[in-house]
């Protein structure tokens, strides 16, 4: 397994923060215009961000929108592009055990993300994937290339 370019927490916390004023405060805006409605109390909205969450990075090489302003991308960790059952892996999961554990699996990352060389969070190794600057194709090079220097 080579970890290839991996990205840390203050770019990884950036990219949500995008991702959220993008998608999600539209959203609940347009919601609460539309309904009237609180928009947190909205399960609806849960799901639309929960599907974009899953299904985006399947369709667009890893990127969330966030993460391809900051060039930061989700690929497995052979640097193969991520699956449906990776992400579900990575985002329901992964939840479930931050939900569980009352928070502490949330802090057990970022204090993984700070120590471990390869950059990896709690949900990152539950699904086998980190987070990384390598546009698509870059990483498959990178490891072709350590192979040949290995042979």
């Amino acid at each position: 397994m080579n970890i290839y370019k991996p990205a840390g927490f203050w770019i990884r916390l950036g990219a949500s923060l995008l991702d959220y004023i993008i998608v999600s405060v539209p959203l609940l805006l347009i919601y609460w215009l539309i309904t009237g409605k609180d928009p947190n109390d909205s399960m609806f909205i849960s799901l639309i961000v929960l599907l974009y969450s899953i299904l985006l990075p399947v369709f667009w090489n890893g990127y969330l929108i966030g993460k391809r302003i900051c060039g930061i991308r989700i690929v497995k960790k052979d640097g193969s592009q991520v699956s449906l059952l990776t992400m579900f892996l990575r985002v329901i999961v992964a939840g479930l055990v931050y939900g569980i554990t009352f928070g502490l699996g949330l802090i057990a990352s970022l204090i993984l993300i700070g120590v471990r060389e390869d950059k990896r969070t709690l949900h990152d190794l539950i699904a086998g994937t980190y987070v990384t600057y390598a546009p698509p194709g870059e990483e498959e090079l990178y490891t072709d290339e350590q192979i040949r220097k290995s042979e």
